[in-house]
């Protein structure tokens, strides 16, 4: 069952013509971020650009899974998941899957692949299981778009130089505090996904999304880490690889909403 526990405490090359906020591949990965309109950019970028007067996010605070939370049986404590599927890659998606409000989107959230716990804005504990990552590589992204960004990014990215950039260029782009999309017609949702690899110590996964001019693909690479699922951002910062359109789903499980 997914529970809310409250606590009182709290590769793709850059464009050489012009600065990375005004390229199209970085406006489209901003994007991206809620999920929201992932082929044209919804989030807006600031036309001021000081850094110090943009979006920067709330401070990081400490989260369940910082380096000094407990461990205990290789996951933080109070995280138990069913990982009797073992490396299994799924044939369908979660038969208890249920879909809930995230931002600007909707996520799938299982009771038994995860996230099962939550702590203020990080949603955690998945299972160490191909359907426990496909879970986390739905979920993590789309609590990029917010305020508590940079709490999801400490506690749910791999550290090194690949979230120091997503941290840096992720503070150009101002919070989306709406929870809504500014054109319907161009909002995206996700639709279905794959597993291409899979290891107890890393994944891939692709995600299937359904834009107003049909499909596109987007893979997000994870590492288990510190006894969860946390996304392993490329060397540039990108949470995710370019998205690209496809025709049609082949290939693809389907969420079936």
């Amino acid at each position: 069952m997914f529970t809310r526990r409250e606590y009182r405490a709290p590769r793709d090359r850059p464009d050489p013509q012009g600065p990375y906020w005004r390229q199209r591949g970085w406006q489209v990965s901003a994007a991206f971020l809620g999920v929201v309109v992932l082929l044209s950019g919804i989030v807006a970028l600031t036309a001021d650009q000081d850094a110090g007067a943009t979006g920067s996010g709330a401070p990081a605070s400490e989260g369940p899974l910082s380096g000094a939370a407990a461990v205990k049986d290789g996951r933080p404590g109070g995280c138990r998941t069913d990982d009797s599927a073992g490396d299994t890659l799924p044939s369908a998606p979660p038969d208890d899957v249920d879909w809930r409000a995230l931002g600007p989107t909707r996520v799938p959230v299982s009771a038994s692949a995860g996230p099962t716990l939550a702590q203020g804005p990080v949603w955690w504990c998945f299972a160490h299981t191909p359907a426990g990552a496909v879970l986390a590589a739905h979920v993590i992204p789309s609590q990029m778009s917010g305020s508590d960004w940079r709490t999801i990014a400490q506690e749910q990215v791999v550290s090194g130089r690949g979230r120091d950039l997503f941290v840096f260029k992720r503070s150009t782009v101002r919070d989306d505090g709406s929870g809504a999309a500014a054109d319907s017609s161009s909002a995206a949702s996700y639709a279905g996904f794959s597993v291409p690899a899979y290891s107890r110590e890393a994944a891939v996964v692709e995600l299937l999304l359904k834009t107003g001019q049909g499909y596109a693909t987007t893979s997000v690479a994870l590492r288990w880490s510190g006894g969860d699922w946390k996304v392993r951002p490329s060397d540039n910062g990108a949470l995710h690889t370019p998205v690209k359109a496809v025709q049609g789903t082949n290939g693809h499980l389907m969420w079936g909403v």
